[in-house]
This record gives structure tokens, sequence and C-alpha cells, in this order.
């Protein structure tokens, strides 16, 4: 039962991440004739094209296309082991950004200037982007094509991102759109990437905090009883002193560092303290390592 409460939670939190991507897309983006990168800029471009020679398809419909052809594709050339949530994350996007369109009023209904606009677009489909990346989703485009480049050549994916995401915007000129939207379109990218970074890393980090103490006993008795963290205790030595000691070592949410700081001082004012962030904590009270 709570296997699939949990997997209810994710694909319902994909769902929603998806929604507010395609919203982004389709309430913010094409109403001031914006454009930007990965499948759905490259479907932008695609629909562009076809409706000056009088063919009229939806932008969520050409983003279902265009990642089954990928898909297909790097089925044949890396094999078929998709995660079904990628599929469904294309299926729901390519949905959202249809069912948007069908409701959502004509033109730019938000009166939002252009690059607010923009800019509030492209945090709707970081946001929606991260929350995928976090159920273990991922929104295919550029995921797939990186797959696919990496069955041959070795290349990170923030390089094979970049270099996809420069040519489909700059496309974008040869369908009609002005260089003040190409300018547009990379502000937009660089929203998108910014806010997937920040949500991610905010959901991941923590300290670790290492506290230098010759009562290291005392401090870590006080820490696990009154802050209800745990402590570990790492062998040392001072080599001014040669001295040999004890190491505390206690990993904590963001949050509750400036309260162990604190603490600390009450029990020892001399302790010398230093504070790392980490991230990806993974264990108990911290973030579970998803299943394969």
């Amino acid at each position: 039962m709570e296997t699939v409460l949990k997997s209810v939670k994710e694909y319902f939190l994909m769902t929603v991440g998806m929604m507010l991507y395609s919203f982004g897309w389709i309430g913010c983006i094409l109403p001031v004739k914006g454009t930007g990168g990965g499948a759905a800029g490259l479907s932008l471009v695609v629909c562009s094209a076809l409706e000056q020679i009088g063919v009229d398809i939806q932008i969520g419909t050409m983003v279902f296309v265009l990642n089954a052809i990928l898909l297909l594709v790097a089925g044949f050339i890396v094999g078929w082991n998709f995660g079904v949530k990628t599929i469904f994350c294309v299926v729901v996007i390519s949905l959202g950004m249809n069912f948007w369109q069908d409701v959502l009023p004509e033109g730019d209904f938000l009166h939002l200037e252009r690059i607010l606009a923009v800019i509030l677009g492209g945090i709707l489909a970081g946001i929606g982007i991260a929350m995928c990346f976090a159920q273990g989703g991922s929104t295919g485009g550029t995921d797939i094509v990186a797959m696919i480049i990496n069955r041959y050549r070795t290349i990170s994916y923030g390089k094979i991102l970049i270099f996809s995401d420069f040519i489909i915007i700059g496309s974008s000129l040869l369908v009609g759109f002005n260089i003040d939207t190409v300018i547009y379109g990379y502000v937009m990218t660089a929203v998108v990437g910014y806010t997937v970074d920040m949500i991610m890393a905010g959901n991941q980090q923590s300290s670790q905090v290492l506290i230098v103490t010759h009562d290291y006993e005392k401090m870590a008795d006080a820490i696990v009883q009154n802050i209800h963290r745990g402590v570990t205790l790492l062998d040392s030595q001072g080599w001014y002193t040669k001295e040999r000691s004890k190491v505390v070592m206690v990993v904590c949410r963001k949050r509750e560092t400036a309260t162990i700081l604190k603490f600390v001082k009450t029990i020892d004012p001399n302790a010398f303290m230093s504070v790392g962030s980490v991230m990806g904590v993974y264990g108990k009270g911290f973030q579970a390592i998803s299943k394969p």
C-alpha cells in the first residue's frame, strides 16, 4: 500500500509540474511571441514553418510527434530501456500544451511587459522541470538527444543542452522571428536553467559542521539529546601540539545550521567550528535513494 501511495504521489507531482511547464509556454511565452529551447522550442519553429504553408498544428501535438520520433530513433540506437516516467511526462506535456491552448484566451491576457512575461514563463517552466526531475522523471527532448549522442561520444549533458538550445533558438530567425525574439529566447532559457538549479540545489543541500573541542564526549551527547541530530566522531591530531583528539561531525539541514552553531558555543565557547555545504545527503532523516 505504501508503494502504491508513493507512486501516486510521484505521478501527481509530475503531472502538476508538466502542467506548470506547459502553462509557462502557452500562457506566457507564446502570447508575447517568444521562443525557447528544447523540444518545445523546436516544435514552435516547426509549427511556425508549417503555418506559412497553410498547415495549422497545435504546439502540443508537435511536441509529442518530435519526442516520439526521438524515442523511436533512440530505441533502435541505445535500446528500449526508457523509463515509464519519461514517456508519461512527454504525454502530459503534449496534452497540457493543447489543453492550455484551447482554454486560455488568445493574445496577451496577462498584460505583462514582454520581458516580464518571458521571465515568468521561464520560472514556471523551470519549476515544472525541477518537480519532474525530483520525482525521477524526464521531459524528453534534449535528454533523448544526449542519450543518442553519448552512445557514440561522451559529451556532458550541459554542453549538449547549451548547443542544442543555441541552434534551436537561432533557427527561429529562419521562420520569420525577429532578432529581439531570439534574444528573449536566450533569456528564457537562462531563467529556466537557473530556476531548475536553484530548486534542485535547495532541495538537496545540507550543512556539514565540524567541531573541534577538547570535551568532545560532552559535546556529542549534548547535540544528540538537545538538537536531536546524529553525531560522528572522527579521529584527529593537532599538528602544532601533536595532541590526538576527536572531531565532532554533524550533518544537518541548512536551516538548522545557525541553531547548532549557537548551541555549540553554549557548551564550549572556545570550540573551533567549520561549516561546509554538502549536496545530496542520503539516509535516515534526509533524502531517500530512489530505487531503480
